[in-house]
């Protein structure tokens, strides 16, 4: 059975990675900040890989996964600026129409599950493609360059 800390170890790389990313498509900031954050991304987690001495089949895998997680942050940001719109046209209304927007926010949540969904199933197939030993590989990598306040 996985440790708790090998579990959000691994989480980490891949989260902290995807969270950036999530970032830069969500607040956009040039045509270029999105590709940007990709690259960023790959770098982190190639990094991150390094020390666990994956396989070239074992990276593959891993960048197979970590391709559909961009995906479907990519498919949210594609529609971020008819949302925007949706949310001004409900704000400038005379009248609040709850229905409306219980709707919208329902259909933002569903949007928000669904990346979130991506990035379990790519956090999923990381683990199940790594070895115990190249798991803590990784989670030690975390846990001495994850970004932030340590202790």
């Amino acid at each position: 059975m996985l440790s708790r800390r090998t579990i959000l170890g691994s989480l980490a790389v891949l989260g902290v990675g995807l969270a950036t990313t999530v970032a830069a498509f969500a607040h956009g900031g040039g045509h270029g900040r999105p590709a940007m954050m990709k690259r960023m991304v790959s770098a982190m987690i190639d990094e991150a890989l390094a020390p666990a001495n994956v396989t070239a089949d074992q990276r593959t895998r891993i960048y197979t996964a970590r391709d559909r997680a961009f995906a479907a942050l990519e498919a949210q940001r594609q529609t971020r600026g008819t949302h925007l719109q949706e949310a001004l046209a409900l704000f400038e209304a005379d009248v609040v129409d709850p229905g409306r927007v219980a709707t919208f926010r329902a259909q933002r949540e569903a949007e928000h599950r669904r990346m979130g969904d991506a990035i379990t199933e790519a956090f999923t197939e990381v683990h199940d493609v790594l070895t115990p030993a190249q798991r803590k590989a990784v989670a030690d990598w975390i846990r001495a360059n994850r970004p932030g306040p340590r202790g």
